[in-house]
């Protein structure tokens, strides 16, 4: 018997984790036929650490939210670039660990999600864990973390 993706979430932030395990779940989507959710939580309260020009930029609400949906718009085409066909993107407010895990693959019907082993955040994951972790141990489907560079054959 062999089993099959239907729904694959990747969570992105623009961390060179989070491109990673991009790569990895388009590879995946295209070998299961599955739909790719390309999604990011954008967490207002971060956008003074973290900002388009690197993690000491100090950015505003909008700037930021800018810079979201244009990193979502690359990683859509880059996915479609690379073959897979039923891409959609997500942009969401509030707490990547509770959204990611709970709201946005519920809402999806999400049977995996890939996720980075680290993101952006170094300061929150050095005090209260990393959003990886926390999906990990609250999803209700398989998670991937990707730790390792995808090869292409």
């Amino acid at each position: 018997m062999t089993f099959r993706y239907s729904t694959i979430l990747v969570a992105v932030d623009g961390s060179d984790e989070a491109k990673r395990a991009f790569r990895k779940a388009v590879l995946l989507s295209k070998d299961h036929g599955a739909k790719l959710i390309l999604v990011h939580i954008f967490e207002p309260r971060s956008t003074a650490v973290v900002g388009p020009a690197g993690p000491h930029n100090q950015t505003t609400f909008p700037e930021a939210e800018q810079y979201a949906i244009g990193m979502l718009d690359e990683y859509k085409e880059l996915a479609e670039k690379e073959g897979a066909s039923n891409v959609t993107v997500v942009l969401d407010y509030g707490s990547p660990k509770v959204k990611i895990a709970k709201d946005v693959a519920q809402k999806h019907n999400v049977d995996l999600i890939v996720t980075g082993a680290t993101g952006l955040n170094a300061v929150e994951r050095f005090l209260i864990g990393s959003v990886s972790q926390h999906i990990t141990r609250h999803a209700s489907c398989d998670v991937l973390i990707v730790r390792s560079e995808t090869e292409v054959k």
